[in-house]
């Protein structure tokens, strides 16, 4: 299967940005990348977006320009031409992208400098931030049960939350509700549950759709290091081997136990 220059770049620019997500749809058979890659470069495009520029307003201009682009998805009209919303397009149902306009209207809290407003704020940031591509990905490559989608997402996205921590703050970000480390462990344990549900419920993620849970494949081990050792979350020391890393995602891939 050859790629056109707009999926190409769609690769190109996750392979730069997003280092685990493009070996995660590199696992991925080569078909489902078609759907993958332009997905994952949306989500490069619009997790940037609030920190290319200090001036709050551009951010948000750059966060509604996104919005716009999947608002014409989902109307059905002529969309604009640009190497991630074309490939996009051919992606996407309408009713998928109008699904996928608050997973970028939550990336407005990344502009500012206010600490989440409560446990729904965070909660609700992680999943659409993280679930929604998931379950874009998910539905675009086959049927899914929504809600194991979701856990595992959920619980992969606060794997990468812990890792970007010392990031965040460094931002003048303040990242979490309760950053002692019985906060950190108890949000460890909720997403390591979380991911237990979803693994439970893994045979209503069919085949077809498993790739879009790929990215999911460095939860697990994250989350335990968080959960025994808090103190790695500031350190900024979560995480494995390169080897370790790949390896595990080469079996994951072959046995499609996300």
């Amino acid at each position: 299967m050859a790629f056109d220059a707009d999926l190409t770049a769609c690769a190109d620019l996750v392979r730069r940005a997003d280092p685990d997500r493009f070996l995660a749809a590199m696992a991925a058979p080569v078909a489902a990348r078609r759907v993958l890659f332009p997905l994952y470069a949306l989500n490069v495009e619009v997790s940037r977006a609030p920190w290319v520029t200090q001036e709050p307003m551009i951010a948000e201009m750059r966060l509604q320009w996104w919005r716009d682009a999947l608002a014409e998805i989902a109307a059905g009209d002529a969309v604009r031409r640009h190497e991630v919303v074309t490939p996009l397009a051919d992606v996407l149902s309408p009713e998928m992208a109008a699904g996928l306009d608050e997973f970028v209207a939550v990336r407005r809290w990344d502009i500012y400098r206010d600490p989440f407003e409560d446990a729904e704020h965070f909660e609700r940031y992680i999943d659409h931030s993280l679930g929604s591509i998931a379950w874009a990905a998910a539905r675009a490559l086959g049927a899914a049960d929504e809600a194991v989608v979701r856990d595992a997402a959920w619980a992969s996205g606060v794997a990468s939350w812990l890792r970007a921590i010392p990031d965040l703050e460094a931002r003048g970000r303040v990242p979490l509700l309760d950053g002692t480390a019985d906060g950190v462990r108890a949000l460890a344990q909720d997403a390591l549950d979380r991911l237990a549900r979803a693994r439970a419920g893994r045979a209503r993620v069919p085949a077809p759709a498993r790739p879009a849970l790929f990215f999911a494949w460095q939860a697990e081990t994250v989350l335990k290091q968080a959960r025994t050792a808090p103190g790695r979350v500031a350190e900024g020391s979560l995480g494995t081997s390169e080897f370790r890393r790949r390896t595990s995602l080469m079996w994951r891939a072959a046995t499609g136990r996300w």
